[in-house]
């Protein structure tokens, strides 16, 4: 009981020590404005995953939601945007745009997040 005990609490810490591994570009270019308007990054990321749940469909629509933001466009419900405000369009050169929803993707990657203990025989 106490190696479950313990096990469990090793595995909440490390997740919770998985913020400081944010990407700094990431971090600066994308999830800065996130945080600031409570915009909840995980949530979006996981309603892409349900949707689309593979990582290249995911990444070619963040992609076209980014390059046209529109809440059609948005994975999003239209009850979102009036609490959230609809993202203007991104800046960055297409190669910086996929490099970011790249490193999102694997910032938010839930099979990361996933720990089973190893039995013991």
């Amino acid at each position: 009981m106490v190696k479950i005990i313990m096990l469990l609490s090793i595995s909440m810490l490390s997740l919770l020590g998985n913020e400081k591994l944010i990407n700094s570009e990431l971090e600066r270019d994308c999830l800065k404005c996130h945080k600031d308007q409570s915009i909840p990054s995980e949530v979006i990321y996981r309603r892409y995953l349900m949707k689309y749940s593979s990582k290249e469909t995911i990444r070619e629509m963040m992609l076209a939601y980014l390059k046209a933001p529109s809440v059609e466009m948005s994975i999003m419900p239209p009850q979102f945007f009036s609490k959230f405000p609809i993202k203007e369009v991104s800046q960055p050169k297409e190669e910086v745009l996929r490099k970011r929803i790249d490193d999102y993707i694997d910032y938010f990657d839930i099979n990361k997040k996933l720990f089973i203990p190893a039995e013991k025989n």
